[in-house]
Formats: structure tokens, C-alpha cells, sequence
């Protein structure tokens, strides 16, 4: 029995290692589980006016209600939906109370990228995003034939001369005809942490069965 002592310790180490994983893969499940219910909490709160100074991360999802006026042109953002299929974006400016922020409209088929939207009267209602979107990966924008690949707030602001605030459409009223609004939600945030736990448990509980199945031939040819 003394010559398994190293390997019990040693199986006795990593099955430690194995289960603190899945222990940790378990709070961090319910640490996103709670962070996504704030955030949905958050995108579905009675909306407010605009802050004056909004702070990206501190208003990142705040609901907020404007009445203004679209103006100018518009630009337009790739985009594919599970439900649409490819399309594109449209980011306006809209004038509101002596300021200028960035609305996404929402969806456009790419049959309709042409269509007219004119400038106008409206009530938007949606939340404020500052979405991080452009990486190594993405394309430089075309700007001469208007599509862009990434909603870079900062970007979109100096091209439609608004703040540097983007107000994501729920809905605007009166309703666009051509354009689907495409509101915030959370399917996006990832949340695989299941997938985690049932790995590292399932790992320890595979190393408990090939300990018991090493210790018991060992023993079996200790015996002959």
C-alpha cells in the first residue's frame, strides 16, 4: 500500500484542482446570470431624458425618451439578423433640444438601402450603447459608398457632427415604413458557464474512476 502513497497524493491534487474549477465555473455562472438580469432590468426601466453629460459606462443601457427632429443624411452599418438576413443599420442625427445625438434607427433590407428617409419630426424611445465592435478583424469602413462595418460612436459623431451619444431605437413614433427597429438585448452576452461545470466536474469525476481502475489492477498484479 505505501508505494501508491505519491500517486494518491498526486490524484488527490488534481481532483482538487478539477472540482475548485467546476466550483469556480458554478459563481461565475451566477455572477453572469445576475449581471444579465441587471442589464435586462435595465434596457426595460421607465425611460428618462438624456443626461446632459451621459457617462458610457455608468449610462451604458440607460432607457431614455427624446422628441425631436431626424435631420441630414444618413449612414449606413452591415448587419445580418438571424430572423432578416443581411442588411444594414441606419444611424441618423436627430436635433433635440438644441443638441445633436446619434440615433440607430434599426434594419433596412439591402433592396432598401436607396430608399428615401426624410428628415422629420419624431419620439424615440431606446437606450443609450457605446458598443465596442471594431477589432484587427474588421474592415475599414467605405466611406464613399457608405458602409460601415462598426458602430464606432466616436467615428459616427464626427461624420454626422452629433455628441458622441448613440441612442439604440425601440421605437419611434410616428413608425418609419421602411425601417425595423433593432432594440437591445442581451442574447448576445454569452453565457456558457454550464458547459464549463459539466467539464471540470465531469473531468473529476473520469480521474476518480481511472484512480479506482489503476489502483485496482496494481493491486491485482501485486497479487500474481
Amino acid at each position: 500500500m505505501k508505494h501508491n502513497w505519491p500517486f494518491l497524493v498526486l490524484s488527490a491534487l488534481v481532483l482538487a484542482l478539477l472540482v475548485s474549477l467546476g466550483n469556480w465555473q458554478l459563481a461565475r455562472k451566477a455572477e453572469k446570470a445576475a449581471y444579465i438580469a441587471a442589464i435586462q432590468a435595465r434596457l426595460k426601466a421607465a425611460p428618462v431624458a438624456v443626461p446632459a453629460a451621459p457617462d458610457p459606462v455608468a449610462d451604458q443601457f440607460l432607457a431614455v425618451q427624446a422628441t425631436g427632429r431626424f435631420t441630414g443624411g444618413d449612414i449606413r452599418v452591415l448587419v445580418s439578423t438571424r430572423d432578416y438576413g443581411a442588411g444594414y443599420r441606419i444611424v441618423q442625427a436627430f436635433e433635440t433640444g438644441g443638441r445633436r445625438l446619434l440615433v440607430d434607427r434599426g434594419y433596412i433590407r439591402v433592396a432598401d438601402k436607396d430608399a428615401p428617409r426624410p428628415a422629420g419630426d419624431a419620439t424615440v424611445e431606446g437606450n443609450l450603447h457605446w458598443p465596442e465592435e471594431r477589432d484587427s478583424y474588421t474592415p475599414e469602413n467605405d466611406l464613399a459608398g457608405n458602409t460601415w462595418y462598426a458602430r464606432d460612436v466616436a467615428a459616427l459623431a464626427a461624420a454626422l457632427n452629433t455628441e458622441e451619444v448613440l441612442v439604440v431605437a425601440r421605437s419611434e413614433a410616428p413608425k418609419s415604413a421602411h425601417i425595423l427597429p433593432l432594440p437591445l438585448d442581451t442574447s448576445t452576452i454569452p453565457n456558457r458557464h454550464l458547459e464549463y461545470i459539466i467539464t471540470w466536474y465531469g473531468l473529476a469525476a473520469v480521474w476518480v474512476l481511472m484512480t479506482v481502475y489503476f489502483l485496482k489492477r496494481r493491486s491485482a498484479k501485486a497479487k500474481q
